[in-house]
């Protein structure tokens, strides 16, 4: 059985890096870490999802997403500081746009390993919704 599988591969790398692993490997580790991590709020992973689709400004992004001006500000900023989005001015507005098609391949794989593995994601204790935590509104649902 594979169960914690990835958390001890993941802990055997990291524990290279600080044993004296090559800086190669570290640095890869570090640059993954952080491209993740770009990803990881929701916010702005339908960000990327909705520019894959194609350039769009922030007043679209806040019509189509239904989140605040300062919220799609903040992570588009983020995104683009990440090197994963780029701006297109164009008289006062600017056009935002994904900067790399691998992250299209990136997140088609996503979907195809969410597919597969089904809610096992989800149900993760770390990272998934909790049980009895309403996903949308992260509050305790009262246990009937």
């Amino acid at each position: 059985m594979l169960t914690g599988y990835h958390r001890h591969m993941a802990m055997n790398e990291s524990d290279a890096c600080l044993t004296g692993g090559t800086s190669g490997t570290c640095s890869n580790l570090d640059a993954a870490v952080a491209l993740f991590h770009s990803l990881s709020d929701s916010a702005r992973l339908a960000i990327v999802r909705r520019l894959a689709d194609g350039e769009a400004r922030v007043v679209d992004l806040i019509g189509e997403l239904g989140l605040a001006q300062s919220t799609v500000s903040a992570h588009v900023a983020c995104l683009r500081d990440c090197g994963l989005v780029t701006g297109r001015p164009e008289g006062r507005q600017v056009f935002y746009s994904l900067t790399r098609p691998e992250l299209l391949d990136l997140l088609a794989s996503a979907e195809t390993l969410l597919a597969a593995t089904g809610n096992a994601v989800a149900l993760c204790p770390n990272y998934g919704t909790r049980s009895g935590t309403d996903a949308t509104t992260g509050t305790q649902e009262a246990h009937r």
